[in-house]
């Protein structure tokens, strides 16, 4: 018997890493050694004091019952203290801090929140596409802030009309950026507060990597900006920094009445994250740096083999600063999806065509440098054997 999709359904696009898992597998069903910098996912393990203190905690019974639908407040304590520390932000951790199940679902339930069916959201483009798809399951209608090469891949915010601006109820940003690798300098974080106070603007800022940075770079926190917490929240995970993308633990931070809503919202739709998980991002969060430290310098290492691999080969990268990508152009001749199949059928190596995150992202691909050194080499060299130097 057919049953019929509801249109918030239908408006959704497959996504992205869905597809790219259907082509691994039907590559590795025929044989190949496919070497995968596609998808984000540290490979590195969760440090140890972070599992051991999940071990304990489990074995827990006062842990085995629904915990809190907001978070364990020892958790959101640990953020706020996490926050001063690491940013010199004051949180309230009653009324500024709320426990996501990965800061996934709370990225795409804001949008219920505030989004009505017709409301007007702004959303970058190339960007990860869970900003749009959470505005479309809410009815609302995407409107594009084209993210380019020679902006720094920064919004043009003076390029909005004045018209759409008042419409807009709600803005997506995300710094260090995925997929470009793009960093935001304080004065941009500072027009963003100015023109989301003079248009009435929440700006949702996702910030997941501001802890994975090089060369001595330090990224920002959106919160740092005076008066930020009046027009905006920040989501951060524990994903990227401690390795834990399988435990889905993060938060959201900001003005006090979005985060109620925004807790409000999951208290109808979820229970909340398991309360062992919670004690084991306590623990992350409060112990000791040279756990990151270590990764970044792993990343580090990875990066430039991998961007001095492909320059070899005719490009020409710049090395970012943050995050765990490398955004690079395609060839002359190709698409952003026909380089990424012709590089995936004759090398055995996957990379993100750019237009899986918009239609901006067209003539580029992404890559991770969440794999080993040995498999980032061995994909230059596949690369190299069967495909050969490129031209621009």
């Amino acid at each position: 018997m057919p049953f019929i999709e509801a249109q918030r359904i239908k408006n959704l696009p497959p996504y992205l890493f869905a597809r790219i898992e259907q082509l691994i597998a039907q590559k590795q069903k025929e044989g190949v050694d496919v070497i995968n910098l596609g998808i984000g996912d540290p490979d590195q393990p969760t440090p140890e004091h972070i599992v051991q203190t999940l071990i304990k905690e489990a074995q827990n019974p006062a842990n085995h019952q629904y915990p809190t639908s907001s978070g364990l407040l020892a958790y959101r304590q640990a953020v706020a203290d996490w926050y001063e520390s690491r940013f010199g932000v004051k949180l309230n951790p009653q009324t500024e801090i709320v426990s996501l199940i990965g800061s996934k679902e709370g990225i795409a339930h804001i949008s219920w929140c505030y989004l009505d069916p017709g409301d007007v959201v702004l959303v970058p483009d190339p960007a990860y596409p869970v900003y749009a798809g959470g505005a479309v399951l809410a009815g609302a209608v995407p409107y594009v802030l084209p993210l380019k090469e020679e902006r720094g891949y920064l919004p043009d915010l003076a390029a909005i009309p004045v018209e759409v601006a008042k419409k807009a109820k709600l803005m997506f940003l995300n710094y260090p950026n995925n997929p470009t690798g793009a960093i935001a300098p304080r004065s941009f974080f500072q027009e963003v507060v100015a023109f989301a106070r003079e248009f009435n603007l929440l700006v949702c800022h996702d910030a997941p990597y501001t802890e994975i940075a090089y060369d001595g770079y330090r990224p920002l926190s959106f919160l740092e900006i005076p008066l930020a917490k009046e027009i905006g929240i920040e989501f951060h995970s524990l994903s990227k920094t401690f390795c834990m993308t399988g435990w889905r633990i993060g938060w959201a931070a900001g003005n006090a009445a979005v985060i109620e809503a925004l807790g409000r919202l999951k208290t109808n739709i979820d229970s909340g994250q398991f309360q062992a998980i919670q004690y084991a991002a306590i623990a992350g969060l409060a112990g000791p740096g040279h756990t990151i430290a270590r990764v970044n310098k792993l990343y580090q290492k990875r990066r430039d083999i991998l961007i001095d691999g492909f320059n070899s080969l005719g490009w020409c990268l710049k090395k970012p600063q943050a995050g765990i990508y490398v955004w690079a152009r395609v060839p002359s001749g190709h698409t952003a999806e026909s380089f990424a199949e012709l590089v995936l059928n004759k090398a055995g190596v996957v990379v993100t065509p750019g237009t899986g995150y918009g239609a901006h992202g067209e003539g580029y691909f992404r890559m991770s440098i969440t794999v080993s050194t040995n498999r980032i080499e061995k994909a230059i060299g596949r690369i190299k054997e069967n495909i050969g130097p490129v031209k621009f």
